[in-house]
């Protein structure tokens, strides 16, 4: 397993392989990753904690929420962004393997 500090929280890989990629992120509180998208990775999401916040636009305030227990896709190119709000959030990304693969539209660290 690989854990990866971000400035968010971190994500550990647990799986790795050349068809898929397993990952646990764990968002701290009133965090958020950068809105982005990918060009070829399709992802599925299962809130294993929290209440997982997901933005499609740059605007703040319109945001759909996911308890745990929620799963949901993201397909390539499709627009998104992660976060949580006054707890923490744990959740489950498993994906194709084209983790590089990321477009950031907006972020809110400057690293």
């Amino acid at each position: 397993m690989n854990k990866i500090d971000k400035p968010w929280g971190h994500e550990v890989i647990w799986a790795k392989t050349d068809r898929y990629v397993g990952k646990m992120l764990v968002i701290e509180p009133n965090q958020k990753l950068s809105l982005q998208y990918d060009e070829k990775k399709e992802e599925t999401i299962f809130v294993l904690e929290g209440m997982l916040q997901v933005w499609d636009t740059d605007n703040d305030n319109e945001y759909k929420l996911y308890g745990t227990g929620s799963a949901f896709q993201v397909t390539p190119n499709q627009v998104h962004r992660f976060g949580a709000g006054d707890e923490k959030v744990k959740l489950i990304e498993v994906s194709s393997p084209e983790i590089e693969d990321i477009v950031e539209l907006s972020d809110d660290y400057s690293c």
